[in-house]
């Protein structure tokens, strides 16, 4: 590889100290690196166009939401993405501050890598002002409850069947690379995230028989806000990879299925499955 572009979250590398420190290097080594500090936060789009057309590898510098943000803004240009944690946890980075050299260079150098493919979920919300245009998530797509601290009801269907009512504080509907995040903290499995799989978990359910539910990824979930209440009106925040996109209120669902695209994930590691997972979740003990 030779053709580099760097994602970097600001407030995650101060001045941009690592992530020039990369560029630096790449360039010393005869390779091409760009950057471009993702300011969605602050509510500055981030500039797609920017990204060259020969870019053969983007890395992500900062921590799992930054790179979920990147997976969102190149989904459709299909370049592998390698992250760089400098942030807490980083489950999803692949390498550390102090490793961030010697990735680029084992990168320029062609050896030993391996790009995982992950499927990403494709959301739609259908309000009472219509549809509204699909979005993707890499990690999950959560209905949660806000305002108030009350219960609210959840309608889901499969595939056009009922399936069950959910008394809850919401719903996490996630990928396999989104089984580490919140719908393992709400009780759910952790899967393989090469696997293609949808989960479906309740958040704080209202019942002793709730569990987390595994759907084929050729399923399609309908997620339906049920009216619980003549004097107040339900309503539910909808995140996509933890950033709000809109409301839904009693009566307005939300529909999810397996995306048509997938996002490229790069290893440099020989770590399996098992062994990143033991020790990534030293992190949580």
């Amino acid at each position: 590889m030779k053709h580099f572009y760097i994602i970097v979250n600001p407030a995650r590398d101060a001045h941009l100290k690592l992530t020039k420190k990369i560029q630096d290097f790449i360039i010393e080594k005869g390779g091409i690196c760009e950057y471009q500090a993702n300011l969605e936060l602050e509510g500055i789009p981030f500039d797609r166009k920017k990204i060259p057309e020969d870019t053969e590898c983007i890395l992500v510098v900062g921590g799992d939401g930054t790179l979920l943000r990147a997976a969102r803004n190149i989904a459709e240009r299909d370049i592998p993405l390698i992250g760089i944690n400098t942030g807490h946890l980083g489950y999803l980075c692949e390498l550390e501050a102090d490793t961030a050299i010697a990735g680029a260079e084992q990168l320029l150098a062609g050896e030993r890598y391996t790009i995982e493919r992950r499927m990403q979920l494709s959301g739609c919300c259908i309000t009472r002002a219509g549809r509204e245009p699909e979005r993707t998530a890499l990690n999950d797509i959560v209905i949660h409850r806000c305002g108030r601290l009350q219960v609210v009801d959840l309608i889901i269907s499969v595939n056009g069947e009922y399936l069950n009512t959910y008394r809850a504080d919401g719903m996490i509907l996630a990928t396999p690379t989104g089984s580490t995040g919140y719908s393992m903290s709400c009780g759910g499995p952790i899967v393989d995230p090469k696997a293609s799989l949808l989960l479906v978990t309740p958040i704080s359910p209202h019942t002793l028989n709730a569990k987390s539910i595994v759907l084929a990824p050729e399923d399609e979930i309908t997620v339906e806000v049920a009216k619980r209440s003549s004097e107040q009106e339900e309503e539910l925040e909808v995140s996509f990879d933890g950033d709000h996109v809109g409301i839904l209120r009693a009566g307005e669902k939300i529909i999810v299925k397996k995306a048509h695209i997938s996002t490229g994930i790069l290893k440099l590691s020989q770590l399996s499955f098992l062994e990143r997972l033991r020790k990534k979740l030293q992190g949580y003990t």
